[in-house]
């Protein structure tokens, strides 16, 4: 197995994208449950 810091940088953008997927979903998850606060508040 070998280190080639080429590949490495191009990966970051893969990396990137997971990251802004997961960020996506629990900023939906949030409102989603903000949202359910808000409708069933007493």
């Amino acid at each position: 197995m070998q280190f080639n810091p080429a590949n490495f940088l191009s990966n970051l953008k893969y990396m990137g994208l997971g990251m802004l997927g997961i960020f996506i979903v629990i900023g939906i998850i949030v409102g989603v449950v903000v949202g359910l606060n808000k409708v069933t508040k007493e």
